[in-house]
């Protein structure tokens, strides 16, 4: 646990202090706070940062081509079309990955 001093926000380390009682005291200021017979704990929720969508988002599939492809669900679908766009996924000496979309019902796959 790593505890920061209220007055000057440096790092607060464990030291032994003149009475022989543990202690968290502050490097830089007088800030001392004695650790004895004391459960110390301190809980933060830090907030998640917002993570973009790798392949686009909402808009990932606007204004893309289309290509002669068998939807991998043809059985139920009979789709012969599909949406697609290429990403370089991986290092530069393996091939793209080809994201496909159907046009007829909406399932998405890929191929490496």
């Amino acid at each position: 646990m790593l505890s920061f001093c209220p007055y000057c926000n440096n790092m607060l380390p464990v030291s032994k202090g003149d009475s022989g009682v543990y202690r968290l005291g502050c490097p830089s200021c007088p800030y001392e706070f004695p650790i004895e017979g004391v459960e110390i704990y301190d809980r933060r929720n830090l907030p998640r940062k917002e993570v973009d969508d790798v392949l686009g988002g909402e808009g990932a599939w606007d204004n893309v081509d289309q290509t002669a492809v068998q939807c991998p669900q043809h059985e139920t679908c009979g789709g012969e079309k599909a949406y697609f766009f290429q990403l370089q996924i991986r290092s530069a000496d393996e091939p793209m990955t080809t994201f496909y979309k159907c046009v007829t019902c909406g399932h998405k796959w890929r191929e490496n």
